[in-house]
């Protein structure tokens, strides 16, 4: 069910980060059967594939995924807001607006983070995606801290307020600056150092502003201590490559993040979820290993998991493979025992003593 827009942001928040070439509608209904109340993103969809291109394909999703937001790459007003007119047609829950992603391709395009030097730009399209959206959902920004040579003092500042004044909803910022000369995008997730203290500066001198944490966050945990850690607290964390990789995490999200009363998802329930779910992709022209991929790293630590991977891997690229794939894999999987190497599968224990 989607929520009301006047509770969309009450309380703790947590988002799954979007990542291209990773979180597409099946991963996130994967995502949705580990949490209930997570924020989902899509990948990030480029305006001008929005407007001409096969808008199912790019923006299609299963209902179960609300509350789910799709992320925009543009830098021209008036195509972010013909798309968000689009994006909201499909009944989207927040349409955000990427100002973080350093990829050549978004460099090309000038959008992504090279939008940290033009605030004033992004404050234009944040009016222009506010004007058609009407109030109906929030319009959001993700971004850097800065990027190259940038000050993240005044950096950060100068896009906050510059989007705030046209009446951005919240702003989720990855904190760590974009070397957009030097660093390819995967050492960009890693090389530039984490600046949270950067990030909680900028809500203690802007309280009635909802801001987002991202950027290196392990596991619930840590996203935990990083929100609360100062005198005023952000307002929610966003996990991505920790929340892809050791999806088991997300168990847990929904009584830590939203005081949820019910127990986590069992796994038996995900895995026939999903398994019934790849049959139905299967029957509409999909191959297994489209879904099966995200599901790898399920039972990272748990024996059997390396079976459980091999399985995935091997069977599920087979012409013919189904959700059967996904049962079959699940009956390697001890769900009681001592916690195993992911590499060797031998129980950590016995790695201690050699």
């Amino acid at each position: 069910m989607k929520p009301q827009l006047k509770d969309y942001f009450t309380g703790a928040r947590f988002a799954i980060a979007p990542m291209m070439d990773w979180t597409d509608r099946h991963c996130r209904f994967f995502h949705r059967q580990l949490t209930r109340h997570a924020l989902l993103y899509t990948e990030m969809v480029v305006a001008d594939a929005v407007i001409h291109g096969p808008r199912e394909r790019l923006l299609g999703y299963d209902e179960v995924e609300h509350p789910i937001a799709v992320q925009l790459g543009g830098s021209d007003p008036q195509k972010l807001a013909d798309a968000a007119r689009v994006c909201i047609d499909f009944g989207y829950d927040e349409i955000n607006l990427n100002v973080g992603c350093p990829s050549d391709r978004v460099q090309s395009g000038t959008f992504g983070a090279c939008l940290m030097r033009q605030p004033e730009l992004v404050g234009r399209c944040i009016s222009a995606m506010k004007s058609v959206v009407g109030g109906q959902v929030p319009v959001t920004v993700k971004c850097r801290i800065g990027v190259d040579e940038q000050d993240p003092g005044p950096a950060l500042d100068a896009l906050a307020h510059s989007v705030w004044e046209e009446g951005c909803d919240a702003l989720w910022v990855h904190a760590r600056k974009a070397w957009l000369e030097g660093l390819s995008p995967k050492e960009n997730r890693d090389i530039p150092p984490l600046d949270y203290d950067r990030v909680r500066r900028l809500k203690a001198e802007n309280r009635s502003y909802f801001i987002g944490l991202n950027g290196g966050l392990k596991d619930l945990n840590h996203a935990l201590r990083a929100v609360s850690q100062s005198e005023y607290s952000l307002d929610g964390c966003m996990l991505g490559r920790a929340a892809y990789q050791d999806p088991a995490i997300l168990r847990d999200v929904d009584q830590q993040f939203y005081a949820a009363k019910k127990d986590p998802a069992s796994f038996d329930a995900v895995i026939e979820a999903m398994a019934e779910y790849t049959d139905r992709h299967v029957i509409q022209g999909g191959r297994a290993n489209h879904v099966t991929r995200h599901l790898v790293g399920l039972f990272n630590g748990l024996p059997g998991a390396r079976r459980w991977r091999q399985t995935l891997s091997v069977e599920a690229v087979k012409p013919d493979a189904g959700g059967e794939v996904v049962r079959r894999a699940f009956e390697a999987i001890t769900l009681t025992g001592d916690l195993v190497d992911p590499v060797s599968d031998l129980p950590l224990n016995v790695l201690a003593d050699h």
